[in-house]
């Protein structure tokens, strides 16, 4: 084992040094809870300003305990509530500095869940841009392309993305564990497509209701049709496999 010559400097280094962590060794820190975490997306965070690892004189980087809780923090913002990474940056640093704030609102609802104004302090999210999503992914851009290409993700006008594009991509990479490729997730969109067209015939006449609050029920009226839909879509592929999920 290497000893550090002995004298001060030495010794302080030496010190300064321990417990500090290899860009892998946090990769296989982080890996059991995201299981999609890639040393490129590390440093994808770091380039963004969400961790700041020290580094060696030769340039490679070393993170502290706190780096790492940092990084699972910033983390489960994004898989938890679909964060950009701007407002996650905002987010941590006020809470470093001892602020009290509240973390920020997906502009989203729950089943079931009345729709209420978002408080002034609470900024509405429901978008990711696409460097945001290639990093969350673990993937690079011609993949994302081939992914559009067959319509699993679209972009918005502005080229953002809807926040559950997020967990559509990483349904798209987990499946390809087994083998399946995007192309093959072609029929799965197109079936996805028709129960969506199906349930927008039934909510069409409350959209163009002349009454305010009918058109306001269709919103409503969707979400619950969307959840019913998901369900029996679940139920009968487990009835073709012949399996029950947990």
């Amino acid at each position: 084992m290497f000893q550090t010559p002995s004298g001060g400097a030495g010794q302080g280094a030496a010190a300064a040094d321990s417990g500090l962590m290899s860009i892998g060794a946090v990769l296989n820190a982080l890996r059991d809870e995201f299981p999609d975490i890639t040393i490129s997306k590390i440093r994808f965070l770091e380039s963004e300003g969400l961790v700041e690892p020290r580094r060696t004189p030769a340039g490679y980087r070393k993170f502290g305990a706190h780096d790492v809780e940092r990084l699972g923090q910033v983390l489960r913002m994004q898989r938890d509530h679909y964060l950009p990474l701007k407002v996650i940056r905002e987010h941590l640093d006020a809470v470093e500095r001892g602020e009290a704030v509240a973390l920020p609102r997906v502009g989203r609802q729950r089943d079931g869940e009345a729709a209420a104004p978002e408080p002034a302090e609470g900024p509405t999210v429901a978008r990711i841009g696409r460097d945001e999503l290639l990093a969350t992914a673990g993937i690079g851009e011609q993949e994302l392309k081939e992914w559009e290409s067959y319509g699993l993700l679209v972009p918005l006008p502005d080229g953002a993305y809807d926040a559950e594009a997020v967990t559509v991509a990483s349904l798209v990479v987990q499946l390809g564990r087994f083998g399946i490729e995007p192309r093959h997730l072609r029929v799965m969109k197109a079936a996805a497509d028709r129960e969506a067209g199906l349930v927008d015939q039934v909510v069409a006449p409350l959209k163009r209701h002349r009454n305010p609050q009918t058109r306001a029920h269709a919103e409503a009226r969707t979400k619950e049709l969307a959840g019913l839909a998901v369900k029996l879509h679940a139920a009968l592929v487990q009835t073709a496999l012949g399996v029950r999920l947990p």
